[in-house]
């Protein structure tokens, strides 16, 4: 059987997910054994591979980056997985949404409560331009898979994990493995 090429993604969010999916401790040795990590903020890779088999997208579309990124991630990959709740629903990443479009959330942050030098920066790679509003990951591609949880606990990873090996759909049922927040 070929190995199962994984990947995890981190876009608006805290990287709590990413913390969870380590809290899987040992059996991240196991899951080790079973597929190759192609791509991930564990790892050194800095394109996209072409040929994922599965994919967890952490974190909301907040900015012009995001929306570039998740675009060739749904390209580039059989299933995607929303992976905790700023990808499911925005969540607290969406937090900024109520301030109105980007050109205000930029005013409030560098100008408005800005003690030294209130500056927007403007150069190209300081900040990636902002979208008008932070969105769930669904917005703007097709999910597969939703995993729930601010963050989803490594049981919750793991089931979802376990059964996309078996080459199984998961299914999360239960308050132990649907719960937000």
């Amino acid at each position: 059987m070929d190995r199962l090429k994984l990947a995890t993604v981190w876009l608006g969010g805290c990287s709590g997910c990413h913390m969870s999916f380590l809290d899987l401790d040992e059996w991240l040795i196991d899951l080790a054994g079973k597929v190759d990590l192609v791509y991930s903020p564990f790892a050194d890779a800095k394109e996209y591979p072409q040929g994922v088999d599965v994919v967890l997208v952490e974190g909301a579309i907040a900015n012009e980056d995001h929306l570039q990124i998740i675009q060739t991630v749904r390209e580039r990959s059989q299933i995607l997985v929303s992976f905790g709740d700023c990808a499911v629903t925005g969540n607290v990443t969406a937090l900024r949404n109520p301030l109105g479009g980007a050109e205000s959330v930029l005013q409030r942050c560098y100008i408005e409560a800005a003690e030294l030098h209130p500056t927007i920066p403007h150069s190209p790679g300081i900040v990636p331009p902002l979208l008008d509003k932070v969105q769930p990951v669904h917005r703007f591609v097709k999910i597969d898979i939703y995993l729930p949880g601010c963050p989803p606990s490594a049981m919750q990873i793991k089931t979802v994990l376990e059964s996309l090996l078996q080459g199984k759909i998961p299914l999360l049922q239960g308050r132990q493995l649907i719960k937000f927040g």
